[in-house]
């Protein structure tokens, strides 16, 4: 997904700030509103009670030696499931986002985010539509809590929607815009000597803190240094390229807040700190990378290098300065704990109080506030900040959000139907990660953690062959022929952490696999790094991440 169009208006940082402010403070008094009239506070009852409900009925089911119970039990419409057509818009999205960047006639044209929310809007209300006139049955309802619509034009159109934009879509660009707004309020700015040692420490911190800022985040804080401190260098692709590699990519999976598909399991109920389990992979593949990217600048570019130029580079060296660290390194950590302990479905941590509905996202934009009213404009110009990368994932995912909600119900349903079984974790996460390098990432992972769920709960409602528990439990005594399936989210552990990991990873496999990979690309080359082509990048992803994937596989899946 491109995002180059970050650099440009950097001029118009000051206007495009102050909108911002107004724009958040017209929500915060609209939320202030709202409390006042209860309404926060009762979508959070109907959550909390959705959830006793549906764990109150997966009780009895298992009581009964059944599996979970039905969700269509909440409601007394039927729930039909949509043609497989009806997955036309999605892929057509998906497919747009890939393509159209790359044809000359359509290049410039796709660079508006205005055209592009043209086209993720048109193709989500078709979407619409078809539920709303064409679709028959009623329609599962994940907004605010678990229910059946009635069997009602109106009342589909309104169910899609909902579970589409209130009750994925706004958590996930709130978490996306603070996590962005707030990283672009730092500047990390010098001239480092720019020796294969140095490189290869910006590319490790940039991993490291992948996961806690986000990969657009660390992308946004390192990418300009890195470029500064290589500038008297000639052979500093690479550089970039395993920078892509490690920080927009493979160093965020470790929290929700590193990568978006990870924030969309975590809103589908996966623990906030499950994903730390995955730090074997992170590691390895990490430290490998690290590891390449060393041997190859050590013993191969740096060599290469005009003596002159590293002369210079060793003349000019200095040290790196940090502006705009306060107020948002605390602000950034802010956004974190919000994430972690603002979820409405589960206490907060040494209570028994539920947070307000939305009152997490509300927290976030607060934040984001903040640094925009007390960090420094000054740095933000620096950085030539903007809002149109963040616009522009706006505009696409209020599309996307919509249009998966056809291929989401098909999979919840007939995912256990597929020709691939809770042993197949190896191709969960090939077909995962092969989406993810091609399309995008995000809603690659909702659709496979979809699939596995599915053929979980079908393995759910054979208590003679599975014993079931959730992860976290001690592991139970299972019988002569039984297997111990560890769950979360109720999501066999095992097909959670390839989707996981191959959503993750394998979205660097070319530079629309995640947002910031086309943004550093084009920041690098608005500073004159010639950059590969598509096709050419694909030939370093392919000769260098690919066989470390495959190694990970082999060694973890």
């Amino acid at each position: 997904m491109g995002e180059h169009s970050h650099a440009e208006g950097g001029g118009q940082n000051s206007g495009s700030s102050k909108l911002a402010v107004f724009g958040i403070l017209a929500i915060l008094i609209a939320y202030a509103v709202a409390c006042v009239a209860g309404l926060p506070q009762k979508g959070t009852k109907l959550i909390v009670s959705g959830h006793a409900h549906e764990a109150t009925a997966e009780a009895d089911a298992h009581s009964h030696g059944e599996g979970t119970c039905d969700a269509h039990a909440h409601g007394d419409a039927q729930v039909n499931l949509p043609p497989y057509w009806m997955i036309t818009p999605f892929a057509l999205l998906l497919l747009a986002i890939a393509v159209l960047p790359l044809i000359p006639a359509t290049e410039h044209w796709w660079e508006s985010n205005l055209h592009r929310f043209y086209v993720a809007a048109a193709l989500g209300l078709i979407t619409l539509i078809y539920y709303g006139y064409m679709h028959t049955g009623g329609l599962e309802s994940h907004w605010p809590s678990h229910s059946v619509c009635a069997d009602s034009g109106s009342a589909r159109m309104y169910t899609v929607f909902a579970n589409a934009i209130f009750s994925e879509f706004i958590p996930f660009i709130v978490l996306l815009f603070a996590l962005f707004t707030i990283a672009g309020g730092i500047r990390i700015e010098g001239n480092l000597r720019a020796a294969p040692m140095t490189n290869t420490a910006f590319i490790g911190i940039g991993a490291l803190i992948a996961s806690f800022v986000g990969t657009t985040g660390a992308a946004m804080l390192l990418i300009r240094p890195l470029l500064e401190t290589n500038k008297e260098r000639k052979l500093k692709a690479h550089t970039v390229i395993f920078f892509i590699f490690a920080v927009c990519n493979c160093g965020g999976c470790l929290l929700p807040t590193g990568d978006p598909p990870l924030f969309l399991g975590y809103l589908a109920g996966v623990n906030f700190l499950w994903t730390m389990c995955l730090w074997p992979e992170w590691l390895f593949v990490n430290v490998l990378l690290l590891v390449v990217y060393y041997l190859w600048d050590a013993f191969y570019a740096y060599p290469r290098e005009n003596k002159e130029d590293l002369r210079e580079d060793k003349a000019t060296g200095g040290s790196l300065k940090f502006s705009g660290m306060f107020p948002n390194i605390f602000l950034l950590a802010g956004v974190i704990f919000a994430v972690a302990l603002l979820d409405p479905s589960k206490p907060v941590p040494g209570t028994n109080w539920h947070a307000w509905m939305y009152l997490r996202e509300i927290v976030q934009l607060l934040l984001v506030l903040l640094s925009l009213v007390l960090g420094s404009q000054l740095v933000r110009k620096a950085n030539r900040f903007n809002f149109n990368a963040i616009i522009e994932v706006a505009a696409l995912f209020f599309g996307i959000f919509i249009c998966m909600q056809v291929p989401l119900q098909i999979l919840n349903e007939k995912g256990s139907e597929l020709p691939i079984t809770l042993e197949d974790s190896h191709k969960f996460f090939w077909a995962t990660g092969s989406l993810s390098s091609v399309l995008d990432n995000a809603p690659t992972y909702v659709v496979f953690s979809e699939t596995a769920r599915a053929l979980t709960k079908e393995a759910e409602k054979q208590p003679e062959k599975y014993a079931v528990y959730q992860a976290g439990e001690p592991k139970p005594e299972v019988k002569e022929g039984m297997q111990a399936l560890e769950v979360e989210a109720d999501v066999y552990t095992k097909l959670l952490r390839a989707v996981s990991l191959g959503a993750v990873f394998m979205g660097a496999m070319t530079y629309i696999g995640n947002g910031p990979n086309f943004m550093v690309k084009a920041i690098a080359e608005e500073e004159g790094v010639k950059m590969p082509s598509f096709f050419g990048y694909m030939g370093y992803s392919c000769a260098i991440l690919l066989p470390i994937l495959v190694a990970m596989v082999f060694l973890f899946l």
